[in-house]
């Protein structure tokens, strides 16, 4: 009953039924073939202008984003749509003091407006740590369906202090 309504750009489709004590149940599971993204031509094209609002140790609140307003922390980058993840956190460290340390994790997400709703929606895309390499560098903001007017969110977590009480080779007072 599914075969008829394929789409020419799954490559893969795998059937699995369950039997439970009562019906019979029938899932699908679709992987979808990825087309290759076309480079850009950062010379011949012409940047977008991000709205980026970083916060530290969480999001910001989504009633900060609400009719028309937006969060005060604003960050603003002209980049371009095959920027990564990577790209952006070392953008956001130029001008980020406490997010240079080593170990700082950088989660992303993407902040906006539902179609159906007047409010806003937030969408986790990756999460990067600086001085370390992670799944997420690579990621760009295309293949993570950014719309130009979306909003980027990102929640910037230092690295924990191994040592709490370690006093810097001072001697006990």
């Amino acid at each position: 009953m599914f075969r008829n309504k394929c789409n020419a750009s799954l490559s893969l489709k795998r059937f699995i039924k369950r039997t439970t004590n009562m019906a019979t149940v029938e899932s699908m599971v679709v992987e979808e073939q990825r087309e290759p993204e076309k480079p850009v031509d950062r010379e011949k094209t012409c940047p977008l202008l991000l709205r980026v609002f970083n916060n530290i140790g969480r999001h910001n609140a989504m009633s900060e984003y609400h009719r028309g307003q937006t969060p005060a922390n604003e960050l603003q980058i002209y980049t371009w749509l095959d920027a990564t993840l990577k790209e952006l956190t070392s953008l956001v460290k130029e001008v980020n003091p406490e997010a240079r340390r080593k170990g700082t994790f950088f989660d992303f997400a993407i902040v906006y407006p539902d179609p159906r709703a007047p409010v806003y929606r937030l969408r986790e895309i990756g999460t990067t740590c600086a001085g370390h390499k992670g799944q997420d560098d690579g990621v760009s903001l295309a293949n993570k369906k950014f719309v130009i007017g979306d909003f980027l969110d990102i929640a910037i977590t230092p690295p924990r202090n191994e040592r709490p009480n370690q006093r810097r080779n001072r001697p006990p007072y």
